[in-house]
């Protein structure tokens, strides 16, 4: 009887495979097979195998069964991005008046007297907004009026630049907010105008009790 040897492998074979059934009742596994002078050659994954054509009693496919697909990768956890809510008017006027480094409680005060924090207001003389912003003083402060945020820094450091003016004197600088700087300077302090003095005594009294509670606007 002629014994078995192997060969190198020359290729290699992606089909499911086959078994050879030998006449000794053992089963070998091959890629595929080809008889060629009586041997039968048996393609491995390890190499060839020849056998005599008479040992081998025939041939089984292997059965294959495709392994189960991959389970899909469980998506990316993101997390959604962090929305910061707009600034509402009061806390605008805050941020404005620390810009400005000006008290809050005084600029608090401002926009409560002039327009109750309305961003909408439009007084009968054309002021527009939170800071009740002429269009001319907010033109040349570079400032949309119509915009909250743009009107309540303007009108801060319109603020700001009336205290240097009147060197710090409150009464002054409120009083020029409201009548204008014209008339201040001509009555050299707050005009005798009703409006006007009504104006400058509810901002005072209203920053004075600001201050004393220490409690924002």
């Amino acid at each position: 009887m002629k014994c078995i040897w192997i060969m190198c492998a020359v290729s290699v074979y992606a089909s499911a495979g086959e078994y050879a059934v030998l006449s000794t009742g053992f089963r070998v596994h091959a890629e595929s097979h080809e008889t060629a002078n009586e041997m039968v050659r048996l393609h491995t994954r390890d190499g060839v195998i020849e056998v005599p054509t008479a040992t081998v009693t025939g041939f089984q496919k292997e059965e294959f069964t495709p392994p189960p697909p991959a389970p899909p990768a469980a998506p990316l956890a993101t997390t959604a991005p962090s929305v910061t809510p707009p600034l509402t008017t009061k806390e605008l006027v805050t941020e404005a008046a620390k810009r400005a480094g000006l008290p809050p409680a005084l600029v608090h005060s401002v926009a409560k007297a002039e327009s109750a924090y309305q961003t909408k207001a439009v007084s009968n003389k054309g002021a527009i907004g939170v800071m009740q912003l002429m269009p001319g003083t907010a033109a040349a402060l570079h400032a949309d009026p119509n915009d909250p945020r743009q009107n309540v820094e303007a009108g801060a450091m319109y603020l700001r630049e009336l205290l240097l003016k009147y060197d710090g004197t409150v009464s002054k600088a409120l009083a020029a907010y409201n009548a204008g700087p014209g008339a201040v300077d001509k009555y050299h302090g707050v005009p005798p105008y009703r409006e006007t003095v009504n104006y400058v005594n509810r901002v005072i009294q209203q920053y004075e009790k600001n201050q004393s509670t220490q409690v924002s606007p």
